[in-house]
């Protein structure tokens, strides 16, 4: 690891398993590596060997314990997922998006998981730090191993690309997030289209064909391409959708492989589509559709991301919290409105971060709530064109059990933790 790194071993040589940058999930046995960041991780070094880390790498002068000691510890960390991608065999799918890219992740992970051994970024790791972390910490008989791909400017995916070199790419949507940081969305869908011109001649590109940015990324594919979605030219075809009292899809897939009735675990109309992804990519692995489909019945994904439960008072809690942009929040409120209630739909929304027009583009939420008679309650924002409430909770605990609540907003929101507030009573 000290020559992927090119850094200096100091102390005694010690055997590896895996990696973390987080020295309170740190596993015994694995490289603390530590970043500096938001906090400096050099700070946690003595906690992480406390806590059985085996090494650690460090920019700075080393203490006690097995170190490797490098110019740079962002840097190396790209390197070691870089050596570390060189010794798996796995088939590598790449996935990014403006919306979608955790959830279709996720359902990827638990089809591919129904033929293949099969590993995938944990959470929403899907930048320089998570992406290089995945590699290096799926086991050594991975057979698929599922990237997930986040974008906050140019050529961050093509940096991404060349850590993970992946055999198959997705591209979920184009839409409205992050634009503040490439000039709108046109910007989105050139950052997201780096994802598509690194994949390998013999790999395949795997594209929206709902999407008319997503589905013009196949002009500068050198590999084959293959399209998903309800339109009728799509390869992979959603076909007679339908949706259950708790806004669960049911549709028939028809593939180049066979016809398949999927029936999903997870709430929205729009988790047909990622499914639809997901399932593709299983199929391109090999994967029997029945298996796959059947796997999807009891997927779920990962925290914060249209999570469904029932207040102990009844009323049903739409958790989205993990983050937002107008595309998502669209895409939730929708949701919510296919719920099966006959009491009050209301929307406790926080902030959607890094947009180019925020005061339009809240406008036009707060408009579409108002179209469908859904209540909004604003959290640390007034974007909305109504003031923040401080007494949010409180709201929710007027809900009743006929009612229905939809909880969402960016990470700056952290609105999280009030769902799980309301949710724990």
């Amino acid at each position: 690891m000290a020559a992927a790194t090119g850094g200096t071993l100091f102390g005694p040589d010690a055997e590896l398993d895996g990696v973390s940058f987080d020295s309170r999930a740190l596993l015994a046995g694995q490289l603390f590596v530590a970043l500096v960041a938001d906090r400096d991780g050099h700070e946690f070094i003595s906690a992480a060997l406390r806590n059985g880390a085996g090494a650690y790498l460090t920019q700075r002068e080393p203490g006690s314990g097995t170190a490797i000691v490098v110019t740079d510890t962002a840097d190396a960390l790209m390197r070691l997922g870089r050596w570390a991608r060189s010794r798996l065999a796995a088939r590598v799918v790449g996935i990014t998006g403006s919306v979608g890219k955790t959830s279709t992740k996720d359902l990827a992970r638990a089809a591919l998981a129904a033929g293949l051994r099969t590993a995938a970024s944990e959470r929403s790791f899907n930048n320089e730090q998570g992406l290089p972390v995945t590699i290096l910490n799926a086991p050594d008989d991975t057979e698929a191993l599922v990237l997930e791909m986040g974008m906050r400017g140019f050529g961050q995916i093509s940096r991404l690309c060349e850590v993970g070199r992946p055999d198959i790419g997705v591209v979920t949507r184009v839409a409205e997030a992050h634009t503040e940081l490439v000039g709108g969305i046109e910007g989105v869908a050139l950052a997201k289209r780096e994802l598509i011109a690194a994949l390998p001649g013999d790999g395949t590109a795997i594209l929206n064909a709902d999407d008319h940015r997503v589905l013009a990324m196949s002009s500068i594919a050198a590999c084959p391409v293959i399209t998903f979605g309800r339109s009728t030219n799509a390869d992979v075809q959603i076909d007679q959708l339908v949706l259950d009292e708790l806004a669960r899809a049911r549709f028939v897939l028809r593939t180049p492989w066979g016809h398949e009735t999927v029936a999903l675990a997870v709430s929205g109309e729009h988790m047909a589509m990622n499914a639809a992804a997901a399932l593709t990519v299983a199929l391109l692995c090999g994967v029997d559709l029945a298996a796959a489909s059947a796997a999807l019945a009891h997927a779920h994904l990962s925290p914060w991301r249209m999570e469904i439960t029932r207040h102990t008072g009844g009323a049903v809690v739409v958790n989205d919290a993990y983050n937002a942009n107008p595309a998502s929040m669209r895409a939730a409120i929708e949701a919510l409105l296919s719920l099966q209630i006959s009491g009050r739909r209301v929307a406790v929304l926080g902030a959607m971060a890094e947009l180019a027009d925020p005061v339009q583009d809240h406008a036009d939420i707060a408009a579409l709530l108002a179209q469908h008679n859904i209540e909004l309650v604003a959290v640390g924002t007034d974007l909305y064109g109504v003031p923040a409430r401080d007494d949010a909770l409180e709201v929710l605990r007027s809900l009743a059990s006929n009612d229905a609540v939809l909880i969402k907003g960016s990470r700056v929101a952290g609105l999280e933790r009030l769902a799980a507030l309301f949710i724990g009573e």
